[in-house]
């Protein structure tokens, strides 16, 4: 079955949505330098984050990973995770489908709060 990729375009970059599924949904997703995501956690979402291109820094809790081609993180339900671009980042994710799981702590956007259901 062939489809075409979703593209969700947020503030700090871009989404493109490969591949949803009941079981899992797969993205890559691309974020602009000086951006960052909201520092977030998930409830029940499990996330596998497989970074391809750029640099930057991964709040992952206590943690400050530094962002290069070929880091792989697996973020479990309850992880405060945040990844921020110095240079333009790109990185695929693998998760479960709780695309709408999702608490925000900060965000320079304006979106505090939960998404959850």
């Amino acid at each position: 079955m062939v489809e075409k990729p979703r593209v969700v375009v947020k503030p700090w970059g871009k989404e493109t949505w490969w591949a949803v599924t009941d079981r899992y949904v797969g993205k890559l997703i691309e974020v602009k330098a000086g951006e960052a995501l909201s520092l977030q956690y998930h409830e029940r979402k499990l996330e596998t984050l497989y970074f391809t291109a750029g640099s930057g820094t991964l709040t992952v809790d206590d943690a400050e990973l530094p962002i290069e081609p070929g880091l792989c993180v697996t973020l479990k339900p309850g992880t405060v995770h945040r990844v921020r671009a110095a240079t333009d980042v790109a990185f695929l994710e693998a998760s479960t489908p709780d695309t709408d799981d999702v608490v925000r702590l900060e965000d320079r956007y304006g979106r505090q709060g939960t998404s959850a259901p």
